[in-house]
């Protein structure tokens, strides 16, 4: 049977456009591949051996370790707090002190996740305070 004016049939099919587009998509997968293992970021903190420690009644201090584990001034907290319960936390600790802009250090294990210190920072920036630093934990932990 033939198939037109001309009586040629389509016997062949040209495969190297199909080749190209695998080609390009595997190339565009094997970029792709590594950054979606890289869903928490990891922080390092600069190295602080001769900071001097601040006075903690003057402020909040809240401990993170590798594990995600937090400390609030001391005070370990279950893992499953809401941001809610730390946020009621630190207002307790500004009616405490009488203060609004209560300074707060949030130390962090140099294998801690940033999810964990933002989240912390995000709840600090929501009861309205503004004087946060970031700082590595001491050896030993807390």
């Amino acid at each position: 049977m033939s198939m037109g004016a001309s009586g040629s049939n389509f016997e062949e099919i040209n495969v190297t456009p199909l080749t190209d587009v695998f080609l390009v998509l595997l190339v565009i997968m094997i970029l792709i591949a590594p950054l979606m293992d890289k869903s928490d970021l990891k922080i390092k903190p600069p190295d602080t051996r001769n900071a001097k420690k601040d006075d903690e009644s003057k402020g909040i201090t809240i401990d993170i370790d590798k594990e995600g584990n937090i400390a609030f001034n001391g005070r370990s907290i279950p893992k499953g707090t809401s941001s809610e319960e730390l946020q009621n936390l630190m207002k307790e600790f500004q009616k405490k002190t009488g203060k609004d802009d209560v300074p707060v250090t949030v130390n962090a294990d140099a294998e801690s996740k940033q999810r964990d210190v933002v989240a912390m920072m995000t709840a600090a920036a929501a009861v309205g305070i503004k004087r946060m630093r970031v700082a590595t934990s001491q050896a030993g932990g807390y």
